[in-house]
């Protein structure tokens, strides 16, 4: 697999926003500012609540379909490889790794197979795009952490998608969980979200090369990021994290991450989490303690390293 130095662009983005010159001139800042070859978008679907068996992909909040496929052609144009990641979550606010139903139908109750019914539509309507777009990988959903489990659901979904889409197929899974999915022989890639602890990255990339050399396929981090949050590295996947401004503290972080990771020749990139489509200005990057890097310290480490590594 091509080595990916990539970011997340706008994920969740609202109806309108690929359509605007504020979200392409915020893609040419990303090329322009950090040297990636490859941008993650992230069609929302919503459901209600954790329990709720159907979801819902084509309300006015998400982004619609021409929008998205013009949005590609434009990444394509400048040179950019294109995966897209489906994403669904909760209206009411919960992790989608909390979505999860009885392991046996039971009368009167939510139902797994209502929900990978859905789910599945969720999928196709989005592997026929990335098809007719010519995206280079599809993934097939983000950090769905109790559904991981039901692997038969999981094996058909990735078969229902192959009848679809004809390029190489990946799933998402969360951080500490690249060990527990049984079915990574059905995908084409493995990748996983890397928010590992300031200290941490040696230890964790032992445990999973297990993985990666067990299924024998291509690895990269699919998410990774860390807030320019005081107390962030440490946490890196708690978005609730509060604290003064840290830059450094994130810059640090990548520093880490990038020289841990390029000792290990089995990873094979990364899409940073996360980069928006309607940027903030120089003056408010000052007081801006989110995982953007634009217009931060961090922002050079992922240029630099783009820049200089050779796969």
């Amino acid at each position: 697999m091509q080595y990916i130095k990539g970011v997340t662009f706008a994920p969740f983005t609202r109806r309108g926003l690929f359509s605007s010159e504020e979200a392409r001139q915020s893609l040419e800042n990303l090329i322009a500012r950090t040297n990636a070859d490859f941008i993650i978008l992230v069609p929302p679907a919503l459901q209600e609540t954790p329990q709720s068996e159907t979801m819902d992909y084509a309300a006015d909040w998400s982004v619609g379909d021409e929008e998205l496929i013009e949005f590609i052609a434009f990444a394509h144009s400048r040179g950019l490889r294109v995966a897209l990641k489906p994403t669904v979550n909760c209206k009411n606010g919960t992790w989608r790794a909390h979505i999860n139903f009885f392991d046996h139908d039971v009368p009167c109750e939510p139902k797994w197979c209502n929900w990978f019914k859905s789910y599945t539509e969720f999928q196709l309507h989005y592997a026929a795009i990335a098809e007719k777009t010519g995206c280079e990988m599809f993934i097939a959903g983000c950090e769905m952490v109790q559904t991981e489990r039901r692997e038969a659901e999981w094996r058909q979904l990735i078969a229902d998608i192959r009848t679809v889409y004809t390029g190489p197929v990946s799933y998402n899974t969360d951080k500490y969980q690249e060990d527990h999915v049984k079915w990574w022989d059905a995908v084409d890639v493995i990748s996983a979200s890397g928010y590992y602890p300031l200290g941490d990255w040696d230890n964790q990339l032992d445990r999973i090369e297990k993985v990666v050399k067990h299924f024998n396929k291509p690895f990269f981090f699919a998410e990774c990021g860390c807030m320019s949050t005081e107390g962030s590295n440490a946490v890196p996947n708690d978005w609730g994290v509060k604290g003064a401004v840290d830059m450094q503290g994130q810059a640090d972080w990548y520093n880490e991450m990038f020289t841990s990771c390029a000792k290990r020749d089995w990873v094979r990139g990364f899409a940073l989490w996360d980069w928006r489509g309607l940027q903030y200005t120089e003056e408010e990057a000052k007081t801006d303690t989110g995982y953007d890097v634009y217009l931060k310290p961090a922002e050079k480490v992922v240029a630099d390293f783009y820049k200089n590594h050779k796969a």
